[in-house]
């Protein structure tokens, strides 16, 4: 028989399993401590758990955890784990040092089927979703790294490889646990979600009224330009998708992040700017420019920095929130846009 998964069971389902075997519902509150909090790698490591109890747990249950293939260290300091799955598939998960505070990319999807032309992550194709185990693996991955040298996970984003929305379910089913005041115990003020723009999925998770920040990877102020750039705006364009991000401002009382990846003499022009500050003007947005994170295989060249710049200016002038991406990891194709899912590569 398979062994139960912990990450895999709410609270209440913990607490179930532990009375079907014969044990007091508070056990689960223990158990949820070690994992989630106190950076536990095995039942042993829980000495508050009777040895007879952790036995019996460590033939009939896994603690769901992951545990990295390879690690890689950026100049910056970002640290880049492959993450081995259970059935021989990876994806990547990134720890990112910012000044603020230390955040993580977590990754949704075993590849990706958005196709967009900029981004490294759906080159594999797609494979499969990960289960909301699997992502709060990951999670608990960068928190336990993290609790070893004295250090805290701020927040995270929904960013790795993978359109989080089309695997909507079971990242409704993580952000639940990540609420959880017995599990994770994290605001989702403190998570982002990014998109391609899925704007039934939008609409979905606005309805849920929750505090989660969410990312919109826009990258062209226009239909005719977001069509080659985004495959995924031919069956949403911007009449669907922008309506859907006000109506997700309005529920959840959350600024809506606009991405925007600069890519050269493609989307970068003085035109783009404007017709961009004009889309969404009077709107709850902000606007993340991103320079361009080269992959080789794709060809694109990111928008030198004097074109940032002024894209950026041209914004500012337009009353546009505005802000350019610090760009981390790059050197260890870790930065936005370049992971992938390669046990090998």
């Amino acid at each position: 028989m398979s062994k139960i998964n912990i990450l895999a069971l709410s609270t209440e389902g913990l607490r179930s399993f532990l009375e079907q075997m014969g044990e007091k519902p508070y056990r689960a509150e223990q158990i949820l401590a070690w994992l989630y909090h106190k950076g536990a790698q095995s039942w042993e490591e829980m000495t508050d758990l009777p040895k007879a109890l952790r036995k019996i747990l460590s033939e009939s249950a896994d603690t769901g955890l992951l545990h990295p293939s390879r690690k890689q260290t950026s100049t910056d300091k970002t640290e880049k784990y492959l993450v081995a799955l259970a059935d021989g598939q990876a994806v990547e998960t990134v720890i990112l040092p910012y000044d603020i505070g230390t955040s993580a990319c977590i990754s949704t999807q075993v590849g990706c089927k958005m196709g967009c032309v900029f981004c490294a992550s759906g080159m594999p194709g797609f494979i499969r979703n990960l289960s909301a185990a699997e992502i709060m693996a990951q999670v608990l991955l960068v928190k336990n790294r993290l609790l070893q040298c004295g250090r805290e996970l701020k927040s995270f984003v929904l960013m790795g490889s993978g359109e989080p929305l089309d695997n909507y379910e079971a990242i409704v089913e993580f952000l639940g646990a990540v609420q959880d005041r017995e599990r994770l115990g994290m605001s989702l003020r403190h998570v982002t979600l990014s998109t391609s723009g899925l704007a039934p999925k939008i609409l979905s998770l606005a309805g849920l009224g929750r505090p989660l920040n969410l990312a919109v990877s826009l990258n062209a102020p226009n239909n005719a330009l977001r069509d080659r750039l985004m495959p995924v705006n031919r069956a949403y364009p911007l009449e669907q998708l922008l309506p859907a991000c006000d109506e997700y401002a309005k529920k959840t009382g959350r600024r809506v992040t606009y991405e925007y990846i600069l890519l050269q003499n493609l989307n970068d022009q003085a035109e783009h700017a404007m017709q961009l500050a004009a889309l969404l003007m009077n709107r709850l947005a902000h606007v993340n420019l991103i320079p361009f994170n080269a992959v080789p295989e794709l060809g694109l060249k990111p928008s030198p920095r004097n074109v940032v710049n002024e894209f950026a200016g041209i914004l500012k002038k337009k009353m546009i929130n505005v802000t350019v991406r610090r760009r981390l990891g790059a050197d260890i194709d870790a930065a936005c846009g370049q992971l992938r899912n390669n046990l090998l590569g």
